[in-house]
């Protein structure tokens, strides 16, 4: 059994033996997340820009997801940036018509998948995850550089696909909806509503629950081979709804949930964007603690 979409993940013997060609552009989307006392969330999210230039994949550009990819008018961290200002990022990193690229993380392909995701809603299809990132890369012991890449500017044209990212309202319309699957990608104790890291405990009304570690492997933070990947989320009815809406506490663990179902050949998954970070803060919103039968 194979991928649906086998191009959208690219292996790290594959991005080694290519990392020379013309056409490749390397993008590293590290991020630190440390502790911050007095935060809901009791993180902070530091680009890794030293981390960065002290050792990357050769070639690899570094992104900023605070500076750069993020709506600078919008309250709420990690929104979705407007059309201009997200291709005015891509085109810096040499990001066009006939270039290939490829995103790196080093926390379970979640960050990456995230900047595959917003290439994905501005119209850029060529575009793939390396397959456990940062973390897989160095565990094999592959070369990495200090250099400091220049790539060629490019004109990054948006077309927008509609419906990758959905907002509350759309989400509020699908509670109950039974062609709709919600998946919420937090731990299960957060699901659950045991922990609280975004305001109201719990999860939103009707979701299932698919934490964003259990469609990786736990040693190589690679995806899981297709038969495994698509029985986890075959468990929570995901494969089989018409249309999926993936969220998270900020729209970036459900990317990579979302990125999973890209995977397995999903057509209709969408990202709502605010997450638990929106929803919670409304509490005309509905809010469950209990879990459902078909979670696990």
């Amino acid at each position: 059994m194979t991928y649906a979409n086998p191009d959208y993940l690219v292996e790290t013997d594959w991005l080694e033996a290519h990392l020379g060609d013309a056409d490749l552009r390397v993008i590293d989307c590290r991020i630190d997340m440390l502790p911050a006392e007095g935060e809901a969330h009791g993180l902070r999210f530091v680009p890794a820009a030293a981390a960065w230039k002290a050792a990357h994949v050769p070639g690899a550009t570094f992104v900023d997801f605070n500076q750069d990819l993020s709506d600078h008018d919008h309250a709420l961290q990690f929104m979705l940036p407007p059309a201009g200002q997200f291709a005015d990022v891509m085109s810096r990193h040499g990001v066009g018509d006939g270039t290939r690229v490829v995103l790196y993380d080093g926390f379970m392909n979640m960050w990456a998948a995230r900047l595959w995701w917003m290439l994905r809603a501005y119209g850029f299809d060529a575009a793939a995850v390396l397959n456990g990132g940062w973390h897989k890369w160095t565990a094999e012991g592959r070369q990495t550089s200090s250099d400091v890449p220049t790539p060629p500017i490019a004109t990054f044209k948006v077309t927008r696909r509609r419906n990758c990212f959905v907002g509350s309202n759309d989400v509020l319309r699908s509670i109950g909806d039974p062609g709709t699957c919600l998946v919420d990608a937090m731990t299960p104790e957060h699901y659950a509503g045991q922990t609280s890291f975004y305001g109201r405990p719990g999860h939103i009304e009707s979701a299932v629950n698919v934490p964003f570690p259990s469609v990786v492997d736990p040693e190589t933070h690679a995806y899981l081979a297709p038969a495994p990947l698509r029985a986890r989320l075959e468990s929570v009815g995901a494969t089989t709804a018409s249309r999926v809406v993936t969220y998270c506490g900020g729209g970036i663990a459900a990317s990579s949930a979302a990125f999973a179902l890209a995977l397995l050949g999903h057509d209709d998954v969408a990202i709502y964007d605010g997450s638990l970070s929106e929803w919670t803060a409304d509490p005309s919103l509905p809010m469950e603690t209990a879990s459902r039968p078909e979670t696990r």
